[in-house]
């Protein structure tokens, strides 16, 4: 009996892994319900593991930062495509970095006022655009209106819930059940639902009334719509042509060293050096990771240039992604022959992982800047 609990806790571990490893692939397609949802996940996966005693999630804390910095970069990378205002796109680059490398700095140090130093106000931003971007044309609103978005939810927002979070290291559904309902941690949210229904009947009136406050808002005091609601990323994309995607491409193969590889190189290494930081058998030093990840952001520079040439899309993408993933494999396997000469084992699972990240991130990468450049071509 004890060996089907344990496997049974593992499976749901497994699953809950599984979910926010391939929940953040919806992000780039559906902004809006794929960062929510990996928002939630991130949310509560810790509290669906705690049900489960047969697990053992001591260092749990680093896997989940680190994968909250993988649906981040996602998200990051469908901007390029899909953010139709350059300014709010600036500012959620700087965003984005800003947490990225507190990240980094963090899981260098553990130095928990980083966190706080550092706030995931990209995250929001991210919904607040995407909210708007349902009724309402981006582009129409000014920098300042972007800016001062960004800073409000930095202030009032993420500061205090990052010290909440880091500083004090409050758990807020335990502070809800010890301070709120005055039970213990380990007290099931069915068990207190049925001691004190109230209270939970309470929460539910509170929560419709600040929807019907919102709800008035948006209908009282916001402009009028631009566009109906559509919660796809294509839905009000603007077209190009043939032509221009050729065009553009041809110009994108002749300069394989630019702007964009230097910024690609900074953002796989830092999301790499977070992953291996958590991920247990990891050799390599922080300096030997970013000249690895260097040289294979190069290459894959190469090759992504050359399957530029056969076209735009998602079937291209899908290409891209094998391509990189092949060639990315032979690389890892060479550099697991040459460690194993020196008596230096490589963990299978390890390398596998870091070639399924880097083609996907640099094959998100590399076909969504192309959309970046081809609306912004007059600016950038």
């Amino acid at each position: 009996m004890l060996y089907l609990i344990e496997n049974t806790d593992w499976l749901v571990f497994w699953v809950v892994a599984a979910a926010r490893i391939l929940i953040p692939l919806t992000i780039p397609l559906f902004p809006l319900p794929g960062i929510i949802a990996s928002f939630v996940l991130d949310a509560i996966d810790q509290t669906i593991f705690q049900q489960f005693h047969g697990l053992y999630l001591e260092n749990y804390q680093g896997y989940d930062k680190a994968l909250d910095i993988y649906y981040l970069t996602i998200a990051y990378i469908s901007t390029m495509r899909n953010w139709t205002s350059f300014i709010a796109f600036q500012v959620s680059r700087f965003l984005f970095y800003w947490r990225l490398l507190g990240i980094v700095l963090f899981e260098l140090t553990q130095l928990r006022v980083l966190l706080f130093i550092f706030p995931n106000t990209f995250e929001y931003f991210f919904i607040f655009y995407e909210i708007y971007h349902l009724r309402w044309d981006p582009k129409r609103m000014s920098k300042k209106f972007w800016v001062a978005a960004a800073a409000l939810i930095w202030i009032v927002v993420k500061l205090p819930q990052e010290y909440w979070v880091h500083i004090r290291q409050t758990d807020t559904t335990d502070w809800i059940k010890t301070s709120v309902y005055n039970v213990p941690v380990n007290t099931s949210w069915s068990e207190i639902l049925k001691t004190q229904p109230a209270i939970f009947l309470i929460g539910v009136i509170v929560i419709g009334l600040v929807l019907a406050v919102i709800w008035w808002f948006i209908k009282q005091k916001l402009p009028p719509a631009d566009r109906a609601l559509a919660f796809t990323a294509y839905a009000h994309q603007p077209a190009f042509t043939i032509e221009q995607v050729r065009g553009d491409m041809i110009n994108l193969v002749k300069r394989v060293v630019n702007v964009a590889l230097l910024e690609k190189i900074t953002l796989v290494t830092l999301v790499s050096i977070i992953f291996a930081q958590v991920l247990p058998g990891v050799r390599a030093t922080d300096l030997q990771l970013a000249v690895g990840v260097a040289i294979i952001v190069i290459l894959n520079t190469v090759l992504s240039q050359l399957f530029a040439q056969r076209g735009f899309g998602i079937k291209y993408a899908i290409q891209q992604f094998i391509g990189l993933a092949f060639a990315n494999s032979l690389v890892m396997l060479t550099y697991s022959i040459l460690r194993t000469i020196y008596e230096l084992p490589v963990r299978f699972a390890n390398a596998i992982f870091f070639v399924l990240l880097f083609s996907l991130l640099i094959t998100l990468f590399d076909q969504y800047r192309q959309v970046y450049l081809m609306r912004f071509s007059s600016i950038v």
